[in-house]
């Protein structure tokens, strides 16, 4: 009898805890979906600021990786960057040459392949090499050639900005002048600091001997040029999250980002070069071409990587516009016809009192506006052309808006009669047959709603 009373209770404790786990797993789920979206920053300590930032960035991120199948864009990347291959490494050898460390470069790639890799190298080094003599030799066919790399490169850098210009969800990519200047800066400046780190590395090399004598003296040199060559791979990545994109990226936001992408990269790195080019030992069926399905997958996990990099920086700099996201997707139609004219209108007395034109983000602030409907109400309004973009005077990678019509036309009835109209009507309905009350009913209704009271010119509200 009493062993029975003891199960009885042992049962009902651990169905209460089982229960309890229920409650705080579903209070947690509530907090992190609902709850976290809307605490208002001014009223939270500076610490529980710093980590509800972190956890929504995560979340974020890994939202984003879901709806924008962020392995897609890697995979793409890939592909394009396999066919940049050789004029990269064209133009890497080429620096390498003008800055005297060609056998640097060489001695590291021989020291690092394996037998399966070597020989793939030393192809791949052959074709360099052959390209670069070819292009010194002159005449048309290397101009062609010349030509060819260099458009092969660019094409690489437009897939690399257009990938992180969905990531931000830019439309508009650079103007062709901007492309040409600033694709020359990360073409000449990306292989520079690619060398500068593998010289390091090459130095550094556990079977090198070159240090052998300052290693004695002076112990603590390999982990220093550990620690130059990590800071290079860091600034690099944030170098390019920070310019890569066609926006505004905060260099906080791209810096964090490019601490977690290249610490993430360079154990991976260390992880393929000592883990998985230690299969080449023991490989059997690819042989000599193990080193290109390795070479895939290492392209390919690199790219994924940047690409959550960026995702990184933008959660990280747009967390503000993700607040009350459900109650936007679920908006009630007087409350959007309050932003939209609230949001219109402040767009148009700006323009009349002669000041510089506001960016989304102000605008958000101004009309205490959640940035995400604020975003989707001003892409309505282009679409109506009651409004267009320019370049704000701070940026001109950051957009502005000014009225797309005269202000002395822009009035409350002419706005809501427009977004009355937006969109299709190209229905097969007999609007003259059953329907007829109905459409009449429609029409009623927006004559008295437009034509009841006296009409207000939005400058003036």
């Amino acid at each position: 009898m009493t062993k029975n009373c003891n199960n009885i209770a042992e049962e009902k404790q651990s169905t209460s805890h089982a229960e309890l786990f229920k409650i705080k797993l579903k209070e947690l789920t509530k907090f992190l979906t609902y709850d976290i979206w809307r605490q208002n920053p001014k009223t939270l300590s500076n610490k529980k600021n710093i980590l509800y930032n972190a956890i929504k960035t995560a979340i974020l991120t890994i939202k984003n990786i879901q709806e924008q199948n962020i392995p897609a864009s890697a995979r793409s990347l890939t592909y394009r960057t396999i066919l940049s291959l050789v004029p990269l490494l064209a133009i890497l050898f080429a620096i390498a040459r003008g800055f005297g460390i060609e056998n640097i470069l060489e001695n590291a790639a021989d020291v690092a392949s394996t037998e399966s890799t070597h020989d793939f190298l030393f192809l791949l080094s052959n074709i360099v090499n052959e390209s670069l003599d070819n292009a010194q030799g002159g005449g048309i066919f290397a101009g062609i050639g010349i030509l060819l790399f260099l458009y092969t490169i660019i094409i690489l850098f437009v897939d690399i900005e257009d990938s992180f210009n969905k990531i931000w969800q830019v439309t508009k990519s650079r103007s062709w002048r901007r492309k040409a200047s600033d694709y020359l800066a990360f073409i000449l400046l990306m292989p520079i600091l690619f060398l500068l780190a593998n010289a390091i590395n090459f130095i550094n090399f556990p079977d090198n001997t070159w240090l052998d004598t300052l290693r004695a003296q002076y112990p603590f040199l390999p982990r220093l040029l550990d620690i130059i060559t990590y800071t290079i791979l860091l600034l690099s990545f944030t170098f390019l999250y920070a310019f890569m994109p066609n926006t505004k990226v905060k260099f906080i936001n791209a810096l964090i980002a490019g601490v977690i992408a290249g610490t993430t990269f360079f154990f991976f790195q260390m992880f393929f070069l000592n883990g998985f080019l230690w299969i080449t030992h023991y490989n059997a069926i690819y042989g000599t071409f193990a080193a290109i399905p390795l070479l895939l997958m290492w392209i390919h996990a690199s790219w994924f990587i940047v690409l959550v990099g960026a995702e990184i920086s933008y959660a990280a700099q747009n967390i503000p516009k993700f607040s009350f996201e459900k109650e936007t997707k679920n908006i009630s139609r007087r409350y959007k016809d309050f932003f939209t004219l609230m949001i219109t209108s402040v767009i148009v007395k700006r323009f009349a009192q002669d000041k510089t034109p506001l960016t989304a983000d102000e605008i958000s602030e101004r009309c205490k506006a959640p940035a995400r409907l604020t975003n989707h109400i001003l892409s309505e309004l282009q679409k109506m052309k009651i409004i267009s973009p320019t370049p704000s005077f701070k940026d001109e990678r950051i957009i502005a808006y000014l009225p797309a019509l005269d202000i002395n036309q822009l009035s409350v009835n002419y706005l809501f009669s427009r977004l009355d109209k937006q969109g299709s009507e190209d229905f097969n309905i007999e609007m003259e047959g059953d329907f007829q009350d109905t459409w009449s009913a429609l029409i009623d209704i927006r004559k008295r709603m437009y034509e009841g009271k006296e009409d207000i010119l939005l400058k003036n509200l």
